[in-house]
């Protein structure tokens, strides 16, 4: 069909189930093909449907690289189904005034509240406690039985002070906890002050959590972040949280320290080569692995797929993107671009 026909209806590619509320913005204005079964599709499948289609909701977990976003001279945008995009080549796409974006800040308030829960659930044994009690080791209480940690007036290390570092501060709080933390940008002092936060250089805040956290962005320069050498400064009876991105840990490295036990133990949702986990992480009682559900609440899950939606309508109707990560590779400018 020629598409500058006034008939022509612009098409969509969603490349993954996601809730429906963001099909339903979407095919008011155009046609739009979503891939409703439970597996992900392969790179190759992505680029076969791609080929007539005007923009990409894409998930997370898809790999868009520049030689599929060049399969495609008529993709005007791509629009991710998270709040991270290391999953796409952003420069390729910018280098074709195709600008991506992403679904920030709508998930702070639930990743934070599950570092919370990962910490709360560590440090209480809650995971161990109800396979004992599943299992029909539970014979009643008893003085010494079962004992965890407290929470409450521990020590607290967040690595990144972003908005869900700020976030898990403010709940950490309620648990009277000393907050230390590192990050690149440090904030300022009223800041500081206003969240009841310590700054220490990296190592300080590694060696004095009692928890420590993780909460900053995935990129090169943080790869293994928390890797031997990290995790040789931590506390003996120290937890590992990470609720940000598998790669900023390095999973064989937390193996080796839980298994002898020079660390307490740790919960993670996110995995260095997820979804495949680390042989014998699963088999270790400290340590509690969740299956990536930092953002996996009803309320959260469909704002985030309303703002994608609306970044493919904003763009394929000449507005600016919502939420564009790549704007500094772009020549292309908007009329009203949202900062």
């Amino acid at each position: 069909m020629n598409r500058n026909n006034k008939n022509f209806k612009q098409k969509v590619l969603v490349s993954g189930m996601i809730p429906r509320v963001a099909y339903d913005i979407l095919v008011r204005k155009y046609e739009v093909e979503m891939h409703e079964q439970s597996n992900l599709l392969t790179k190759e499948e992505i680029k076969e449907k791609l080929v007539d289609k005007d923009a990409l909701l894409c998930l997370l977990s898809d790999q868009i690289d520049e030689e599929l976003i060049k399969s495609n001279p008529n993709l005007k945008v791509i629009a991710n189904y998270g709040a991270g995009f290391n999953n796409i080549d952003i420069a390729a796409a910018g280098s074709l005034n195709i600008p991506v974006t992403n679904t920030p800040d709508i998930s702070t308030d639930a990743t934070a509240d599950l570092a919370l829960g990962l910490i709360i659930a560590i440090g209480r044994r809650i995971v161990e406690g109800d396979k004992e009690t599943r299992a029909g080791r539970f014979k009643g209480w008893a003085p010494l039985y079962h004992l965890g940690v407290d929470v409450t007036g521990k020590t607290l290390g967040i690595i990144g002070m972003g908005n869900i570092g700020q976030a898990i501060v403010r709940r950490a709080k309620g648990f009277e906890m000393k907050v230390v933390y590192y990050t690149r940008t440090r904030l300022s002092l009223e800041q500081e002050q206003a969240l009841g936060l310590q700054y220490l250089p990296f190592e300080e805040v590694i060696k004095n959590a009692d928890y420590l956290t993780l909460s900053l962005s995935y990129s090169a320069a943080t790869h293994h972040i928390i890797g031997q050498k990290e995790l040789s400064l931590m506390k003996s009876n120290s937890y590992l949280i990470n609720v940000a991105r598998g790669p900023l840990v390095d999973e064989k490295a937390l193996l080796e320290v839980l298994e002898s036990k020079k660390i307490a133990g740790a919960a993670l949702d996110v995995y260095e080569l997820e979804p495949a986990i680390t042989p014998g992480l699963e088999k270790l009682d400290n340590v509690i692995l969740t299956p990536h559900i930092g953002n996996a609440t009803v309320e959260t899950r469909d704002a985030m797929a309303e703002i994608a939606a609306n970044n493919i309508v904003a763009v394929l109707e000449g507005r600016g993107p919502l939420t564009c990560v790549n704007e500094h590779y772009l020549r292309r400018e908007f009329g009203n671009t949202a900062k």
